[in-house]
């Protein structure tokens, strides 16, 4: 279990009953200070040659669980293990419950399903969940949702796809449901560019985007009170359309 919060998030806590209520043997390993816009990056802080693992116990976790902050990007903590960093390889990989929003093709750039993304491609199944409030009230709501999604994953192994999860943050009977979703053509935010004559510097504004514009995406889904579900592929080849060889390449490639 991982995400992009760090490791004192109360959403760790939620995914970890999830997971323990469904009987896995499970492992808290989370960055130490917050990751969020890490995406799939490796980045992780070093001393003479080694990753900084300490035992750090993340707040409200069933009791008896090992929980761990890494001074590391989510994603890493994720790829390194699945090369037994921090005991056997995962066979699920639960990332969140992050505080905001990751929906429309801006989860590219999430640090929780980076670090899920990170997973699938490794062969594990992964899980990625978001509450919709920067200061989140409901995380019983998130807890609801998470765990239907979590059992669902588990009875459908098949490998590289992420389930991305994203709740709004409503009492549980104010909750609409879960639909599957498409992923929005933006992002929870966006950039803004300023230039400068003067100046070859550039301000980036970040700021929030209207949801309302494709109701039926995930975006618009979640902004009307319904909690939605993506299914991600991890990187994988398209080959829908051929790309041709270079002039003289036929026949030289046995």
């Amino acid at each position: 279990m991982t995400n992009d919060d760090g490791i004192d998030s109360p959403g760790l806590a939620v995914l970890a009953r999830c997971a323990v209520s469904l009987g896995l043997d499970t492992v808290v390993v989370a960055p130490r200070e917050e990751s969020s816009g890490a995406s799939a990056a490796l980045h992780g802080a070093q001393e003479g040659g080694q990753l900084i693992v300490e035992q750090h116990e993340a707040p409200g976790l069933p009791a008896g669980l090992r929980s761990l902050a890494v001074a590391a990007d989510p994603a890493l903590i994720t790829f390194v293990a699945a090369y037994g960093a921090f005991g056997d390889v995962p066979d699920v990989v639960l990332s969140g419950v992050n505080r905001g929003p990751n929906v429309g093709n801006a989860v590219l750039h999430s640090g929780t399903v980076g670090a899920a993304l990170s997973g699938a491609s490794l062969g594990m199944r992964s899980l990625a969940v978001s509450l919709d409030a920067a200061a989140p009230e409901h995380w019983d709501t998130a807890e609801h949702v998470a765990a239907h999604a979590l059992a669902w994953l588990l009875e459908h192994p098949r490998s590289r796809r992420t389930l991305n999860i994203n709740v709004p943050d409503v009492p549980r009977d104010g909750l609409r449901g879960l639909r599957q979703a498409p992923l929005a053509t933006f992002g929870a935010v966006h950039a803004r560019i300023a230039r400068s004559d003067d100046d070859p510097g550039l301000v980036v504004r970040y700021e929030g985007t209207e949801r309302s514009t494709e109701p039926d995406s995930d975006a618009g889904l979640l902004a009307r009170g319904w909690a939605t579900a993506s299914l991600l592929l991890a990187p994988y080849a398209d080959e829908s359309e051929t790309v041709p060889g270079l002039p003289g390449d036929a026949g030289q490639h046995r």
